[in-house]
């Protein structure tokens, strides 16, 4: 007997089963792995002691208090501030880009205003070039707009320079898809600063779960009136919490991948996976960063994780390190989806799965997979609990 089936043990599905549970309701959570947290689970390397990030690198950071505030009551939290490297033509910059990598690649001394009147008149040169630039414009103090995809916004903030040499290279590899045919939004999580600051995130909250991702998830769904089912396939068409079973039978928030749950009836979404290549180096420092991308074609990897560099104040092994080589490319039916990939095919498929979505009373579809929508973990906690309230 249970009032609400949740199906997805990740962050979203977790949120709202903890605030239901907290409110009275009895709570099912079905997941198909055989534990939780979806993608920002971590276990302990059993060669090295050393915590890793099974689906690759998660880094909590948010300005929403009320997350922060959530969460907080499940974990306490590390000092870690996340800073990203990037390795192009033999020569490491730092990531994002801020005046550090500006003077580094043009081999200059510019200060802030004659950095941002270099990128505006690179920017000028491109629209002008590609005949208008699908609608871009620079203004001289640097102020950019674009209408059209990736590139067009991405040479719109940072000239043709820069992003050729950081941007368009690592996006192709990472997202297996032409960067003209990617949405401007993509580009939009990488901010361009003018300053030497280069921490990745500027959120007034950020850091790492004291003891791990997997202990903060395991409190999250530690509750009385939260029955957790692991291993367990909603989709598979069998069993006591199946879509066959539950659905117009008790109320169910998704947050599996939106297509799946339609059986792909108006054809598949475009997701892109990851595969990682696993390495434990005789060393105690593989690279000298938690993560160093790659950005050139020749290097098939996106970028290299070394896991010991996210908890610096563990006493992790002298002489051992974990690292693990990030290939991104498309999923497949038997694939993990990670990143919706977003192209205008996929929105006009999504728009028919959001009408079949709205035909299905007592259902809800949340989360990253659910929704077709990129979500770093505080935005997932954030609609989590905007849509517990709802509930």
């Amino acid at each position: 007997m249970t009032d609400f089936v949740v199906v997805g043990a990740g962050p979203f599905g977790l949120t709202v089963a903890r605030v239901l549970a907290e409110r009275g309701l009895e709570v099912t959570v079905v997941e198909r792995r055989e534990q939780v947290g979806g993608n920002a689970y971590s276990s302990i390397d059993a060669e090295t002691g050393i915590e890793i990030h099974n689906y690759g690198a998660h880094i909590f950071h948010t300005g929403n208090q009320r997350v922060w505030d959530f969460l907080s009551r499940f974990t306490t939290w590390t000092g870690y501030t996340h800073r990203v490297f990037t390795r192009h033509q033999g020569e490491v910059y730092p990531l994002p880009i801020n005046l550090g990598t500006i003077n580094q690649f043009f081999r200059a001394a510019l200060s802030p205003t004659e950095a941002r009147e270099l990128i505006a008149r690179d920017a000028e040169r491109a629209a002008s070039a590609d005949g208008g630039g699908a609608g871009t414009t620079a203004s001289a103090a640097g102020q950019t707009q674009t209408a059209g995809g990736l590139e067009a916004k991405a040479v719109a903030m940072i000239g043709r320079p820069l992003y050729e040499a950081f941007i368009r290279d690592y996006t192709a590899k990472q997202w297996q898809t032409p960067p003209d045919q990617l949405p401007g939004s993509v580009i939009g999580r990488l901010p361009v600063r003018y300053t030497y600051d280069s921490r990745y995130f500027s959120d007034p909250h950020q850091g790492l779960p004291t003891d791990g991702y997997a202990a903060l998830w395991e409190r999250l769904a530690d509750h009385p009136r939260v029955n957790l089912v692991l291993g367990q396939d909603f989709l598979d068409g069998a069993g006591n919490w199946s879509k066959a079973a539950c659905v117009g039978e008790v109320p169910v928030l998704f947050t599996g991948p939106v297509d799946r749950y339609f059986d792909y009836s108006a054809g598949r979404l475009g997701w892109r996976t990851l595969d990682f290549e696993w390495e434990r180096p005789a060393t105690g420092d593989f690279q000298g960063c938690a993560v160093m991308n790659y950005a050139d074609l020749t290097d098939p990897w996106t970028r290299i994780l070394e896991f010991r560099h996210f908890h610096p104040e563990r006493d992790y092994p002298a002489d051992r390190t974990v690292i693990a080589r990030e290939f991104s490319r498309l999923a497949s039916e038997a694939d993990e989806p990670y990143y919706p990939i977003n192209t205008p095919a996929d929105r006009t498929r999504l728009e028919s799965y959001r009408a079949l979505a709205a035909d299905q009373p007592g259902v809800w579809f949340g989360g990253r997979l659910g929704r077709y929508q990129y979500l770093d973990m505080d935005m997932a906690v954030a609609a989590a609990l905007t849509l517990a309230d709802k509930l």
